[in-house]
């Protein structure tokens, strides 16, 4: 089983763990209905995607 030769410094720990960070998704308007929608994803208003309508909406 492998064991640490040395011990890992505190501050070494938390650099590492200071890296695992949420990110905001990235976010695009709509060019139809101009609403935020994520990127590569069919706009929930409207439903379209790529200048076709992909999915029904009411």
């Amino acid at each position: 089983m492998a064991v640490p030769k040395k011990k890992m410094s505190r501050m070494r720990t938390r650099q590492r763990k200071a890296q695992w960070k949420i990110e905001r998704p990235n976010m695009s308007t709509c060019p139809r209905c101009k609403s935020p929608k994520l990127q590569h994803r069919a706009c929930r208003e409207c439903g379209t995607y790529n200048g076709r309508e992909v999915v029904e909406t009411d």
